[in-house]
């Protein structure tokens, strides 16, 4: 078995409702490192920490090149699965997502979330048969390349206002049906709404936490399967960076700085 399957082969079965897999997600190989060595089981990339981190606004602005090139500098630096956001697939067309898809199992990825969120003029989502398709070129090309990959779709109902329970669990349905594995719904923090998402979605489930929202344990008793913590960890990240750069202009103090890792401990990560 191929180093490739066998990472796959454990990504996939550490997606088990009630013991959820956390993801705290990464954005470059130091973050990847980090969290790494902090325990997680695997590695998650932020479609925004990348593209931020890169120069670039989240929401198909990156290039795909550019976002596969750092999904590669991720996985050479962890021995851990790694599934990468690859927003809405990188790609005007289905053929295109194949093509992301491609690239990004040579990447050595093991996962993608794919995304219904319709960036361009118009609704919100993307209509369901296209969404389908789309999906359906993801598992089509990884089928072609002889590569397990497990599909996370993304359904983005809640996160733009744009449908309810029954709506997310339609699309849900539909979008396992054309070869999705597990289902994300970032968004919801209620925790009836996850108990009836969980409930009604025969997949595993995976959620959006930060503040404000139910703890990993809440979570694991309402049956969640995976935990994401998305782009706040990046977030958190770039505003201590700002807080510094205010404090050392302003009272020319640097109390931002204070719980910082320490240089020998970044450098030996990266080592």
């Amino acid at each position: 078995m191929s180093e490739h399957h066998t990472r796959a082969a454990l990504f996939r079965s550490l997606h088990i409702p009630g013991t959820p897999l956390v993801l705290v997600n990464a954005w470059d190989a130091a973050s990847a490192r980090i969290v790494a060595a902090a325990g997680v089981r695997a590695v998650a990339t932020t479609s925004a920490g990348v593209a931020w981190s890169l120069g670039a606004a989240d929401g198909d602005v990156l290039g795909r090149d550019a976002a596969v090139d750092l999904i590669g500098r991720i996985t050479a630096s962890v021995s851990v699965p790694v599934t990468a956001d690859i927003e809405s697939g990188y790609g005007a067309t289905p053929v295109e997502v194949g093509v992301t898809t491609r690239a990004v199992l040579d990447a050595g990825a093991v996962g993608v979330n794919i995304e219904d969120s319709h960036r361009a003029a118009g609704p919100p989502l993307r209509d369901v048969p296209d969404q389908c398709a789309r999906i359906a070129a993801v598992r089509g090309a990884a089928d072609a390349a002889g590569l397990p990959l497990f599909v996370n779709a993304r359904i983005d109902t809640f996160l733009t206002g744009a449908g309810d329970v029954d709506e997310t669990v339609a699309r849900a349905t539909a979008y396992l049906a054309a070869g999705a594995d597990g289902i994300f719904v970032p968004g919801v923090v209620a925790p009836e709404t996850i108990s009836a998402l969980v409930e009604a979605v025969p997949a595993p489930l995976n959620v959006l936490a930060g503040p404000g929202a139910p703890t990993v344990g809440e979570l694991a008793r309402l049956g969640v399967a995976r935990v994401s913590l998305g782009s706040s960890v990046a977030e958190a990240a770039y505003a201590v960076a700002r807080r510094a750069a205010n404090e050392a202009l302003g009272a020319g103090t640097y109390g931002a700085l204070a719980d910082a890792l320490d240089y020998g401990t970044l450098n030996s990560l990266m080592g």
